[in-house]
């Protein structure tokens, strides 16, 4: 546990918190005057390996050494120049600070950090922090590295919950769920959609499926998981036979057959490491998957709705009339898989640049 102190007068900012890693969906941007929830758990913290917000610089200013020193592999439109490495925070979670009021950026609905630390310390004055609450973000707070120092804190410090644990005490994330938007003169407005997240988790999952694929066409398992990758993988990848063949994989799952070539596996959620099997198969590629996704699509369907008389049963279906499923084919998130691919170094195969550029130009659009 650590609390997050001001590096200028030591004054705390936390309440004590936990690391974990951070979401896919953290960088997310969702659809117009969507109301997202707050992207961290109470009583956590992540850290963002990568720079966030102003200032930027266009990719005609970037050496290309310079941004595969930084990771990226690819063009992309412009990069950010702030300091790496800010620690994601719930709203909820900071103490000791004020909003500085004429750093509000270009939200429309809240916050949305574009003018930099939005949060300053009571103490010292010191802009320590950025709030981001503004319509279709998640909402957070984003603790600058370079203002903020972490102390560690008494008290029990639980080790990370084993596989076979997470995959029996794990949340499932459900595919659908109702958006709020903000309300107008009207009221708010709810709609029923593809959950954000998973469309963020296949943003990250589709960029590994295409490296994994070698430029070769994939089959995955049918069901929700064809639903998530089959038709974008059949549109940007020639067709054809033999296919490359992935399969969920995961603790609690059969081990995967020595034919298989890719991994559907889940990512731990508090050290965010990739679940390995005990016998790796040199070949198989791992393709990371959020758990309560990967949780889902193994066990696609928590518990059936039951007739009931008399009283209803606490774990009866309640919808009524039942939600409504989206009128459109699954997307993944554009962005998410954009910022994936240009960072693995396999982008630099001419296939997979092409398939990145036909995407800049919105050739791709249908599928995103």
């Amino acid at each position: 546990m650590f609390v997050f102190v001001c590096a200028g007068c030591g004054a705390e900012l936390t309440t004590p918190l936990s690391q974990v890693s951070l979401p896919v969906h953290a960088r997310q941007k969702y659809g117009n005057r969507a109301q997202l929830p707050v992207l961290m758990e109470s009583g956590t913290f992540a850290v963002d390996p990568d720079p966030w917000g102003g200032p930027w610089r266009m990719w005609d200013e970037i050496d290309p050494g310079e941004a595969e020193a930084r990771g990226i592999y690819a063009p992309v439109y412009a990069l950010s120049d702030s300091t790496p490495g800010a620690s994601v925070i719930a709203p909820g979670d900071i103490r000791g600070t004020r909003l500085i009021p004429e750093k509000r950026g270009g939200a429309c609905c809240g916050l949305d950090g574009a003018d930099g630390p939005n949060m300053a310390c009571e103490a010292c004055d010191l802009p320590v922090a950025t709030r981001v609450d503004d319509c279709s973000l998640w909402q957070a707070v984003r603790l600058s590295s370079d203002a903020v120092r972490r102390v560690p804190v008494d008290g029990i410090h639980a080790a990370p919950l084993s596989w076979a644990e997470l995959a029996e005490k794990g949340e499932k994330t459900p595919p659908f769920e109702p958006i709020a938007t903000w309300g107008g003169r009207l009221g708010s407005n709810h709609y029923w959609s593809w959950s954000p997240q998973w469309e963020a988790a296949a943003g990250q999952a589709l960029a590994h499926l295409l490296v994994a694929s070698q430029g070769q066409p994939v089959k995955v398992p049918g069901g929700v998981t064809a639903d998530v990758f089959q038709r974008a993988l059949d549109a940007l990848l020639p067709a054809g036979s033999p296919k490359r063949r992935a399969v969920l994989a995961g603790p609690g799952q059969p081990s995967p057959d020595a034919g298989v070539d890719i991994l559907l596996a889940p990512v731990h959620p508090q050290t965010g490491q990739t679940w390995t099997p005990a016998s790796p198969t040199a070949s198989a590629y791992l393709v990371p998957l959020p758990l309560g996704v990967w949780l889902w699509l193994v066990s696609p369907q928590p518990y059936l709705p039951v007739p009931a008389s008399g009283r209803i049963p606490q774990d009866v279906l309640r919808d009524d009339p039942l939600p409504l499923l989206p009128n459109y084919l699954f997307r993944a998130d554009r962005e998410t898989f954009q910022h994936t691919l240009v960072r693995l170094p396999a982008v630099r195969s001419p296939w997979l640049r092409t398939i990145l550029e036909n995407l800049t130009q919105g050739t791709s659009a249908n599928l995103f």
